[in-house]
Order: structure tokens, then sequence, then C-alpha cells
């Protein structure tokens, strides 16, 4: 691919989202600066830039940029701030996190998942991610307070152990939903006094799930 189709396709790529109603100019820069491609393999590769969900292995899929954009957009993520994120899956969506803070935690389940997430942050120079095989529904207690929490598999409620790893003022994005046909994505803000919760959008997820995978 030449420069001039390079900067076409990145240009098409982010209009797509624009269209999608993402407006936040420092998380469409931080789309446009972290290549999805690294992150796409396989017979899939060609697909990169186009604005869907694809498969990553291990039965999961990484997240349309779409969507991956406007659940970062709702964070709402400063320079300042310490995310987790639940669900690493391909990485993709800890490598645009960490274009806007300052550092990022990120778990998986399914540990051939993370070895390759890892190698794609090391291939694109990031050093402000760690990435770990954990069972991220009980969190990362031993790094806790986080600003942002964010979830990239749908559960029942907003997990309690992840609200409680949640600092006063920070924001959680999570789908929600007892089904894989009717989820929604909340975002959940932690005030001194409780939460308060904002639905979002419909959205598709993979449940989340307890313990680790053993493929």
């Amino acid at each position: 691919m030449t420069e001039a189709e390079r900067a076409e396709q990145i240009m098409r790529f982010i209009y797509a989202l624009r269209s999608k109603g993402v407006t936040d100019l420092a998380v469409l820069r931080a789309m446009e600066r972290i290549d999805r491609g690294v992150f796409v393999r396989g017979i899939f590769a060609e697909r990169a830039y186009e604005d869907t969900p694809l498969p990553i292995g291990c039965g999961q899929t990484i997240s349309q940029p779409s969507v991956v954009a406007l659940m970062t957009e709702a964070l709402e993520v400063t320079p300042r701030d310490k995310v987790l994120e639940v669900g690493t899956g391909s990485g993709y969506q800890a490598a645009i996190l960490s274009q806007l803070a300052r550092r990022v935690y990120t778990v998986e389940r399914h540990r051939a998942l993370i070895a390759t997430a890892r190698a794609a942050f090391a291939a694109l120079d990031l050093h402000n991610i760690t990435a770990m095989a954990a069972d991220g529904s009980f969190g990362l207690p031993e790094q806790a307070p986080f600003d942002r929490i964010i979830v990239t598999a749908a559960a029942e409620d907003p997990p309690g152990p992840l609200l409680a790893q949640l600092r006063p003022g920070g924001i959680m994005v999570v789908p929600v939903g007892q089904s894989d046909t009717v989820q929604h994505l909340i975002k959940v803000r932690k005030l001194e006094n409780g939460y308060d919760y904002e639905e979002l959008r419909p959205v598709r997820f993979v449940p989340l799930l307890e313990g680790m995978a053993t493929d």
C-alpha cells in the first residue's frame, strides 16, 4: 500500500467514526494513531479498517472501531488517569486508552490472548500498559482504586467488585444485559454517597465469565 492509499484509508476510517457520532478530538486522534491492522491477523487482516467486529481467536472478537471509540469517549479519560480494562481481547481497546491515560492495566482470562496483545503493544512501542492473565470479574484490587474502569464483556449488573475499585468521582463503562440479544452500554459515575447510572446505547458483547479459561 502506498502512502497516499494509506492516508486515504485512515481518512475514510476517521470519517466513518465521525458519522457514528464520535466527536471527541482526543479520541479521534488516538484512533488515528493506533493501527488496528496490528491487532487483526490472518484472513481478516484486509478488513482491519472496516467498522465491524472480527474474530481474533479463543472464541472472542475485536470490537468494531466505532464502539471502541464511543466507549472510550464515554470514559472521559484524562492524562492523569489510571485505567482498568476488563477483557483485553486483541489489545486494541487498551492501546487506544494508552494514548489518553497515564497508565492502563488490562486483564484477560485467555492466556493466549494476553501473549498476542503484549506482542502488539511491543510492536507499537507502547510502554504504559500492564497486561496480565487474571480473572477480571474480580478486578485488580492490588492496584485499586482506579480513575476509570472499562469492561468489554456483558454483565447482568455492573459488577460489585469493580464498583468497589472505582475511586469517588470515577467512571465505569460496562455492557449490561442478561442475554446476548438485549444489552445496553451503561455509564456509571461513582458519587460520594452512591452511583449515577446513564444508559448510552444498545450493544452486543460476549458474556463476562468468572475464572480463567482453559484454552
